[in-house]
C-alpha cells in the first residue's frame, strides 16, 4: 500500500485517546519493526484486524466523524508500514492487504457518512485495489458491492446493475452463505432500481434462503463492515420493498432490521432504520404509529456525528409539517425534538 494512495494528512484526534493504550503502543512497535526490515507475521495481521475493528466499533456508536482522522493517520502510517514489510509467507501478506482494505474501505465509509461523496469513491477504489492485490476470495467483489449501493444512493444508477452482478457472480460458490446473502439483496436492489420487479423479488427470497441455510459458518472479516449480515439483509431488503412501492413490507423489514442489531453497539444504523420505517409509516398513513417511531430513531442518535443522521432528521420535519398544520399533537411534539437536535448540531 502507497502512502501516496492517501488523499491527505491528519491531525491528532481526541477520540483516539478511548483506544486501549496497549493496542496502541503494540502496534507503534510492530510498524517500527517492520520499517525497519523485521519480519511481519500472523500475530501483525491480528493486531491491525483488531485495531481496524476498535475504529468500526467507533464508527457505529457514534458516527463517521469520531476517530476519522484518527483512522487515517493509522493507515497512513502504521498499515502502511506493515504492508510494506517483510513476510514469512504469502499468505500471510496477503491477509494484512486484505485486512488493509478493509481499513480504507472503512475510511470511505467515514467519507461518505459525512456527505462527501468524491472522496469516499477514491477511498472504495483504492481499497477495491488492494482486496483484489490481496487475492482473498470475494474480498475485491464486497468492494464492488459498495460501490453499487453508493451509486443508488446518489441517484447515480449508470453501473449499479453492472457492478451487483459483477459482485454476485465473483462469489458464487466461493463463499459462506450468510456472505452470499449480502451479495444478492445489493442485486435485489439494483434490479430494483432498473425497473425489473420479478427479478428483484427473487434475489430477495434468494438472499432470504441463503441466510436460513447457513449452517455457522464463519463469516470472513471484509463482509462484517456493517456488522451482523442478517441485519443487513433485511435493512437492505427493505430498501427493495421501498423501491418497489410496497410500503407495508419496506416498513415491516426497516423494523425488523432495526431490532436485528445491539443498539449500544449499532446507533447509527438502528436510528436511521428506525427513520425510514417511519416514513414508510407516515407515507401509509399511519401517522401516530410513525411519530413513536421517530422518536425512537432520535432516541439512539444521541451522540451520533453524522451528516446522514442530521439530513434524516431534516426530512423528519420536513415530513412532520402538513400533519404539523393540522394539529396533530404528536407530530408537533417530535418536530419539537427534532428542531432541538438539529439546533444543537450546527
Amino acid at each position: 500500500m502507497n502512502r501516496r494512495g492517501f488523499l491527505s494528512g491528519a491531525a491528532y484526534s481526541a477520540a483516539a485517546a478511548v483506544l486501549p493504550l496497549e493496542y496502541v503502543a503494540d502496534i507503534a512497535s510492530r510498524a517500527g519493526k517492520a520499517r525497519t526490515g523485521a519480519r511481519v507475521g500472523p500475530a501483525d495481521v491480528t493486531a491491525v484486524r483488531d485495531m481496524i475493528a476498535m475504529f468500526a466499533v467507533m464508527d457505529e456508536r457514534h458516527g463517521g466523524q469520531h476517530g476519522r482522522s484518527a483512522l487515517v493517520q493509522y493507515l497512513m502510517s502504521d498499515v502502511a508500514a506493515l504492508c510494506r514489510g517483510r513476510f514469512g509467507s504469502e499468505a500471510d501478506h496477503r491477509h494484512m492487504l486484505s485486512v488493509a482494505a478493509v481499513g480504507v474501505h472503512q475510511a470511505g465509509w467515514r467519507a461518505y457518512d459525512g456527505g462527501e461523496q468524491g472522496l469516499a469513491q477514491r477511498y472504495y477504489l483504492q481499497s477495491f485495489a488492494l482486496a483484489r492485490e490481496s487475492g482473498v476470495p470475494g474480498h475485491d467483489a464486497f468492494v464492488m458491492r459498495t460501490m453499487s449501493q453508493q451509486g443508488m444512493k446518489v441517484h447515480r444508477p449508470e453501473h449499479c446493475l453492472a457492478l451487483a452482478e459483477s459482485a454476485v457472480d465473483k462469489v458464487h460458490g466461493r463463499v459462506d452463505a450468510q456472505t452470499e446473502a449480502l451479495f444478492a439483496v445489493t442485486h435485489a436492489h439494483a434490479l430494483a432500481k432498473a425497473g425489473r420487479r420479478r427479478k428483484a423479488v427473487q434475489e430477495v427470497e434468494r438472499a432470504r434462503t441463503a441466510l436460513s441455510s447457513a449452517k455457522g459458518d464463519d463469516v470472513p472479516f471484509w463482509a462484517l463492515s456493517w456488522g451482523p449480515p442478517a441485519a443487513t439483509v433485511r435493512s437492505r431488503t427493505a430498501k427493495v420493498f421501498e423501491t418497489l412501492g410496497d410500503r407495508r413490507r419496506a416498513a415491516a423489514m426497516y423494523g425488523a432490521a432495526a431490532a436485528s442489531r445491539l443498539p449500544d453497539t449499532y446507533a447509527r444504523i438502528v436510528a436511521l432504520d428506525l427513520v425510514a420505517q417511519a416514513e414508510m409509516q407516515a407515507a401509509g398513513g399511519n401517522i401516530e404509529q410513525a411519530c413513536t417511531t421517530w422518536g425512537r430513531a432520535i432516541d439512539h442518535m444521541e451522540g451520533v456525528r453524522s451528516s446522514r443522521t442530521r439530513k434524516a432528521v431534516g426530512n423528519m420535519r420536513r415530513d412532520l409539517s402538513s400533519f404539523r398544520a393540522r394539529g396533530l399533537r404528536c407530530a408537533a411534539e417530535i418536530d419539537e425534538r427534532a428542531r432541538d437536535f438539529l439546533r444543537d448540531r450546527r
